[in-house]
């Protein structure tokens, strides 16, 4: 087991993350290194140009006053108060040949005689002469005297070099803890990193089906790992309410279905008491049939407004006028508005197209309709009225019914929801609901507006650009 995750470590965000730290650490540092290493070469090899540039001004003037003793003092003055870096000065005649060296055992490394071989004044500024171990040069500079002499001075760039070599090995061993200080803050910034991760792993650990409040914190630093956890605690909260709305349904279902069941058993064992009646065995089978058509009606209706709110109902769209349709449905019921004593009024201008599902809303409009006129007293009155609000289309349905209460406001949009008049109204409760999923599905509002004793008023709003949800 151990060896299975040791050989599956690489593929780890963990060890990525880390991974990546360490190498853009180290490669950070190891260019920082270049930058200053050339850096510090260049300016080492400048301040010594400088610096010959400067000794050469000074001893071609010596010279010119006081000759090659004067000349002579004050080198060896000069290389006793730098003995780390001496200066190399010498003397030609006019012909190149070398007439005064100073101190030539030291710089034995070099190849002298390679000085008379080059003219100063051949147009080289710099003449560089190699070691004999090639690890440093010497650098010479040429002045023409006014006695037609020259001469040279310069210096080895053996101090610059060894200064670059302690710089390097310092580098090196600084380049272990570096790497290590990389390699924590590699592990520490994968382990911050991952945190989100392991509080969504830990909250999906800790889910209880029974109890799915629990939420994944938030950093509420607006990255992307705020953002995830942000969704994953949206998509937690609507599984929450998902599974209380199936409980809730379920309850009221299981509720619903207790009493039609109950009467079709009723009846079926009222039957077999009576079986030698065959007025009474039909009697039961046309009230087991009415029964069995109420509980599937009930059953298709509720998986409608499931089908509706997941955003599964299939729906067939096309240019409609809702007007027409309207008329239609009216005259629909009509018929029984008039034998209630209703007066119905419609007020629907014509040719107003809308992309929708004429079935589905058709239905939502009746159900709206069907409740106007079951609540509505005899002598009362129905107004329907449609037209276009800016770039919606809105319907209204008005009665003068009993109207609802404030407190059964909110819930009559509720699955097997049937307020205080349900009793004295049959009905399955479920109309509401299937309207206001039907109208959500065309991506539309459906809202109530009513005071008890003085009616209804529902106001249905569907977006001219209807799209799928």
């Amino acid at each position: 087991m151990y060896l299975k995750r040791l050989i599956n470590l690489p593929r780890t965000i963990g060890f990525r993350v880390a991974g990546w730290y360490v190498f853009i650490f180290t490669l950070s540092s190891l260019c920082f290194f270049l930058i200053t290493y050339f850096f510090l070469h260049s300016t080492l090899v400048k301040q010594n140009y400088e610096e010959i540039l400067l000794e050469l001004d000074e001893i071609s003037t010596l010279y010119e006053i006081g000759g090659i003793r004067i000349l002579e003092n004050f080198v060896i003055e000069n290389n006793n108060s730098r003995r780390s870096n001496p200066l190399f000065v010498r003397v030609a005649d006019k012909t190149n040949k070398t007439f005064y060296i100073s101190s030539p055992e030291k710089w034995q490394d070099f190849d002298l005689v390679a000085l008379e071989k080059i003219a100063p004044d051949s147009g080289s500024d710099w003449i560089h002469l190699s070691a004999v171990n090639d690890e440093y040069i010497l650098a010479v500079q040429s002045a023409h005297l006014s006695s037609g002499f020259w001469i040279q001075v310069g210096m080895s760039c053996e101090g610059a070099h060894n200064a670059l070599n302690r710089f390097q090995k310092f580098f090196l061993v600084a380049m272990i803890p570096l790497f290590i200080l990389g390699l924590a803050g590699g592990m520490i910034l994968s382990y911050q990193t991952r945190r989100p991760i392991r509080n969504i792993i830990k909250t999906v650990q800790s889910l209880d089906i029974e109890k799915m409040t629990e939420m994944v914190p938030r950093s509420l630093s607006g990255d992307e790992m705020d953002e995830l956890a942000g969704l994953f605690n949206k998509m937690l909260d609507n599984i929450h309410r998902l599974i209380e709305g199936m409980k809730n349904s379920l309850d009221n279902v299981a509720h619903d279905l207790r009493t039609p069941i109950t009467r079709f058993r009723n009846i079926a064992d009222m039957a077999l008491q009576n079986e030698e009646d065959i007025d009474i065995l039909k009697e039961a089978l046309v009230k087991g049939i009415e029964e069995s058509d109420h509980i599937l009606k009930m059953l298709d209706t509720l998986m409608d407004i499931s089908e509706a709110e997941t955003g599964t109902m299939n729906m067939h769209r096309k240019q409609v006028d809702i007007c027409d349709l309207i008329g239609k449905i009216a005259d629909m019921y009509a018929f029984v508005a008039e034998e209630k004593g209703i007066d119905m009024d419609i007020n629907i201008p014509g040719n107003l197209y809308i992309s929708i599902d004429s079935d589905r809303m058709g239905q939502a409009i009746s159900n709206i309709l069907d409740n106007a006129v079951k609540f509505t007293a005899p002598e009362g009155h129905i107004h329907i009225n449609a037209g276009r609000f800016n770039k919606d289309v809105i319907i209204r349905v008005k009665d003068t019914g009993t109207g609802i209460s404030p407190e059964e406001l909110p819930m009559i949009w509720d699955r097997l929801y049937r307020g205080s008049q349900g009793s004295t109204e049959k009905g399955l409760g479920l109309g509401l609901s299937l309207v206001k999923g039907i109208v959500e599905a065309h991506n539309g509002h459906v809202e109530a507006v009513s005071e008890p004793g003085k009616g209804s008023t529902f106001i249905i709003r569907l977006p001219e650009d209807v799209r799928d949800a």
